[in-house]
């Protein structure tokens, strides 16, 4: 069974940085897809960005193309997501999201593992 947590979340300047880590263990395999959504208040959670368990293929909303980056940390086997340039936008519960997938998978119902989320909050 495979289990994903989140950590890193906080509180942050509009400008600021942040960076989210997701601990990965239960026998992961190289045919996976990680992938990062975010809820805000009252919305539905939304896609943000994904990667290749092996780290060659990833894919990003484009609202936050050229500021976020996701990577893989295979030997500690971990995903981060690196967010930069932080907007009161980007406010949300971020969760981290597994599927069995070699192709990139963008919708939320497609996702089988999740973690709990980490809270990021971007002030104005």
């Amino acid at each position: 069974q495979v289990q994903l947590v989140e950590s890193g979340g906080g509180l942050v300047q509009a400008g600021g940085s942040l960076t989210l880590s997701c601990a990965v263990s239960g026998g992961l395999l190289r045919s996976y897809y990680m992938g990062w959504f975010r809820q805000a208040g009252g919305r539905a959670r939304e896609f943000v960005a994904a990667i290749s368990w092996s780290g060659g293929s990833t894919q990003y909303r484009d609202s936050v193309k050229g500021r976020f980056t996701i990577s893989t940390d295979n030997a500690k086997n971990t995903v981060l997501l690196q967010m930069n340039s932080l907007k009161p936008e980007d406010t949300g519960v971020y969760y981290c999201a597994a599927v069995q997938s070699f192709l990139v998978r963008v919708r939320e119902p497609e996702y089988q593992y999740w973690g709990q989320g980490t809270r990021v909050t971007v002030s104005s």
